[in-house]
């Protein structure tokens, strides 16, 4: 590394705070009585259920979401036997990634012991504390009886990640290279450099998918490992194969796949044309690999090439899987991590590698996203999709081996619990799929060709939430489906329209939009032009003349115009004054709303009841029950400001209309958030928990708090949705993304297929 990344690196480790870890309470304890539960007498409970029935331990403590992260520091990365203390960074960053990748808490361990015997009885005896250990940068031949001895021994998945790991990542990408290349892993002939940990454990796993050990051959520092060659440990004695040959070069001729996890410039590129037709050269030493990619596409560009770096494609890395796999082992309560569960692994890595990738993926190669073929064999990193296809996986291939204590029952519900690692918008808007789901209906979508609302609509219909309408032109969409990879099938699964081509949709839309601003300063010319050339008149349009049940517009330019589109041509709903725009910021507390954030600057008392109506109607769509506060400056008759009396009047007519909703005010922020506050200000206050809908007095504070919170606390918004239409139609704003349109869509379908819409005070 250059200076100035090394700087940036140590600061990076010791600012603001030294190291990368901590640990924060998961319970309150803001009063006697939470200590007093949480620690003695309280504890005292906990501590008799699990010494009555030791499986309670998972139910009462940390233990079942609880990974140690282990190492005697004698093979750290590449810096070698450096000690146990000088790998603590590198098992900190371990534990991080565990958190940020399957929310599994971590505890990094540094054992300074180089005695196998001495470091197994050191590790074995913390099984009470953790639900599975992550054995790091231990040394071979070592490792293999360290992680032996602790299988045997210990009643909890034991997994040496720097070998399986690598090994799971390997053999994905070996399974999808081959299928490229049109071979068979039962015919290929594989050659190794490097003969350690890693090796040997890819090497394994190849032969349990189907490699014959007979077709592979091994060389290290000494060269190639035959038969009989003295001071060969036993591991790699079982690929020692009876050959006269001794160097790398004597063994590549017709070789398949080139596996490097050894040392730089170990394959020269004079080589590689003994290699068979249509290779895989996996060259996986770091920095520098065996050979550079560049240099094998020059020799042989039917080659398939990966390597363990950031900088080329197909990079092999172990963060692609070891979070995953010990989620679903810890999930399904596996006593171990067997054959069966790497292998269902391997399957799922590969199975998500063919899929279009996501939009956390496109965003990282600058909007293009990558699509399976020789520069994409394996996921990126950051495909947030990996939990959700290889936890599953895993858990299920554990209780499939019989080693699951706590075998998951409701597959959907599993993976609905996990949704949460990946979308934090799954929780809320969970009852909105749901609703979706009972029929599909015909959404239309107006920027038909954005890139977010194709990756959108494929998610749409994976999900089975709605039959899809794309306005634009045909070419267009049709190339960009094509060039992102998408599986949706155009006119069958999806239906293209283009305003200034199908005159049979469109020409009877102009007539009927005609009737709608004719007498609104719009000449009947003009008006034709808007249905052609503006996606948000088109797109209302068909949901008005019934051919659609739902409408997507937006999502680029001003918000304001296409919102005034949508209400000229679908309007308002009768039994309503206004139209409101409600938003949600999802925090890690919970989502809270915000109303009115997008549409009527200085609401009346009586706008400000109904929104809030509106509101909590919408609220318990999505299964929550709404708490209402009504924020002012002023906290409980405290100013006669304007403002202040508007929000005490717009109780009465709250409370009048809805005795039911728990609603309060005015009050101040603060106290809408913190009980404590709240009680100390009103004693009697109607709210029985913290305000989940924060109802404004104008729409600058509503936006304005909105924005802040999102921004603070890193929150994700939802929406805004439009509460009072006459149908089903929302305006996306220009930051959204494919989730969001998405999570919109099943808002959409969700009011077409069921809620019937605002009741009025």
């Amino acid at each position: 590394m250059d200076e100035d990344f090394r700087r940036a690196a140590l600061d990076y480790h010791r600012l603001p705070r030294p190291g990368k870890l901590a640990i924060e309470p998961t319970k309150r304890m803001a009063t006697q009585r939470d200590l007093g539960l949480a620690y003695s007498p309280g504890v005292a409970a906990a501590c008799e259920e699990i010494a009555r029935d030791p499986e309670t331990a998972w139910e009462y403590t940390t233990r079942g979401n609880m990974v140690a992260v282990i190492t005697n520091g004698t093979a750290v990365l590449g810096l070698g036997a450096i000690g146990a203390l000088a790998a603590k960074p590198v098992m900190e960053g371990k534990a991080v990634l565990f958190k940020k990748f399957a929310g599994i808490d971590s505890i990094d361990i540094c054992v300074d012991e180089r005695d196998p015997a001495k470091f197994i009885e050191a590790v074995r005896v913390l099984e009470p504390s953790f639900g599975a250990i992550n054995l790091e940068d231990i040394k071979a031949p070592e490792c293999f009886e360290i992680e032996r001895e602790l299988r045997a021994r210990m009643n909890i998945p034991v997994f040496h990640d720097d070998q399986h790991g690598t090994a799971i990542i390997v053999a994905a990408a070996v399974r999808n290279g081959l299928l490229l290349q049109g071979k068979r892993i039962e015919d290929v002939r594989l050659v190794n450099t490097g003969g350690g940990a890693a090796a040997l454990a890819c090497l394994d796993l190849l032969v349990a998918m189907g490699m014959k050990r007979e077709n592979i051959t091994v060389c290290d520092i000494d060269g190639v490992v035959w038969k009989g060659r003295p001071g060969t440990d036993p591991y790699k004695a079982a690929y020692a194969q009876d050959t006269a040959a001794r160097t790398l070069a004597e063994v590549l001729d017709g070789v398949d796949i080139f596996l490097g996890l050894s040392a730089p410039r170990v394959l020269k590129p004079e080589w590689l044309p003994k290699l068979a037709p249509k290779p895989l050269v996996l060259a996986l030493a770091n920095p520098e690999p065996e050979i550079l990619p560049e240099a094998v596409r020059a020799a042989r560009p039917d080659a398939i090439v990966a390597t363990g770096r950031t900088d080329y494609p197909n990079q092999v890395n172990n963060v692609l899987c070891f979070p995953f796999i010990f989620r679903g082992a810890l999930d399904a309560g596996a006593t171990t991590i067997n054959e069966a569960m790497k292998v269902a692994a391997v399957e799922a890595i590969a199975a998500l590698a063919r899929m279009e990738a996501s939009e956390v993926v496109a965003a990282a190669y600058g909007g293009q996203a990558p699509v399976f073929g020789p520069d994409y064999i394996i996921p990126k990193p950051f495909d947030p999709r990996l939990i959700l296809e290889i936890a599953p996986a895993v858990a299920r291939a554990a209780m499939d081996s019989g080693i699951a204590k706590r075998p998951i029952t409701d597959w959907a519900a599993y993976r609905a619990e996990l949704e949460r690692f990946v979308f934090r918008s799954g929780n809320l808007m969970r009852p909105m799929f749901e609703a979706a789901r009972c029929t599909a209906r015909r959404v239309v979508y107006g920027e038909g060709e954005d890139e977010r609302t194709l990756r959108a609509v494929q998610t749409v219909l994976d999900d089975g939430i709605a039959e899809p309408i794309l306005i634009g032109r045909r070419d267009v969409i049709s190339a960009r489906v094509k060039a992102m990879g998408l599986r949706m099938q155009l006119n069958e699964t999806v239906r293209v329209l283009d305003p200034m081509t199908d005159d049979a949709v469109f020409a009877p839309l102009e007539e009927l939009y005609i009737r709608k601003v004719g007498r609104r300063g719009i000449p009947p010319d003009s008006a034709g032009r808007r249905v052609r050339t503006r996606p948000t008149v088109a797109a209302a349009l068909l949901l008005e003349s019934g051919q659609a049940d739902a409408a997507l517009v937006g999502g680029s330019g001003d918000w304001m115009r296409h919102w005034h589109h949508t209400l000229d041509v679908v309007g308002k709903s009768a039994d309503v004054s206004r139209v409101y725009a409600l938003t949600a910021v999802i925090v890690p507390n919970g989502a809270i709303f915000f109303v009115d954030t997008h549409l009527i600057l200085e609401p009346t008392a009586e706008q400000i009841a109904e929104m809030t109506h509106l509101a909590a109607a919408q609220i318990r769509e999505f299964g929550i029950v709404p708490r209402a506060a009504l924020l002012s400056h002023s906290s409980f008759g405290a100013s006669q400001a304007p403002t202040a009396r508007r929000m005490r009047a717009a109780l009465k007519l709250i409370r009048a209309a809805d005795p039911g909703l728990e609603v309060d005010g005015e009050m101040h922020a603060d106290a809408a958030l913190v009980p404590a506050i709240l009680g100390r200000a009103v004693p009697d206050s109607t709210l029985t928990g913290p305000a989940n809908l924060l109802v404004m007095p104008n729409l600058d504070s509503a936006n304005i708090a909105f924005n802040l919170l999102k921004a603070a606390a890193d929150g994700l918004q939802v929406g805004p949705l439009l509460l009072g239409m006459n149908k089903p139609i929302e305006v996306l704003v220009p930051s959204v993304t494919a989730r969001g349109i998405v999570n919109v869509t099943a808002a959409a379908v969700a009011q077409a297929n069921g809620w019937k819409g605002p009741t009025s005070l």
